[in-house]
């Protein structure tokens, strides 16, 4: 079992930036993900990832490294409203979602991915929510075997296409 190195936290304005960067280097690495050039939009989405905490109930957790650098993150979404997705998901009622989860390459494996997705679930909880909706795609299949392996259910009803990019949702009920 890996020993957890590292510290979960809301992100401060002054990370920003560095998680920006780290997801954007997430995301590009990703076999068969849409690349900036095909997507720009969604990754100027994710180099300024930050700006999505302006809105309500939107929280950006970082996961920091001895060194307190920016070793992973992701995006809590307390009311599905600001959720962002297409599909049926942003009008789901008493559900929190995930969205944006990212590790960097040299600290995977040490179960940051993991703990900030039960992070998500603990704010989830705190707020008297049913459920935690997220979206994954088969690009991410290490996050899509996490995530089931927790106890999140496939929800076809919550799938969608962007683009020629088939997204799969899940649930997971508190």
């Amino acid at each position: 079992m890996p020993k957890e190195n590292f510290l979960i936290r809301n992100a401060q304005p002054s990370e920003f930036e560095e998680t920006g960067q780290l997801m954007v280097e997430v995301y590009s690495e990703l076999k068969g993900f849409p690349k900036q050039a095909d997507f720009p939009e969604y990754y100027d989405l994710l180099l300024h990832i930050g700006r999505l905490t302006e809105k309500p109930e939107v929280t950006l957790l970082v996961a920091l490294g001895p060194e307190e650098e920016v070793s992973g993150a992701v995006v809590y979404f307390g009311d599905m409203s600001q959720y962002g997705s297409k599909g049926i998901a942003p009008n789901e009622s008493n559900a929190a979602g995930i969205r944006f989860l990212a590790v960097s390459k040299s600290e995977r494996g040490q179960g940051i991915g993991k703990a900030l997705t039960l992070a998500c679930i603990q704010k989830a909880k705190e707020s008297g929510l049913e459920q935690v909706i997220l979206h994954t795609t088969h690009t991410m299949m290490t996050a899509w075997k996490m995530y089931e392996g927790m106890g999140f259910q496939r929800a076809e009803e919550l799938d969608f296409f962007q683009g020629d990019l088939h997204v799969y949702g899940f649930r997971y009920f508190l």
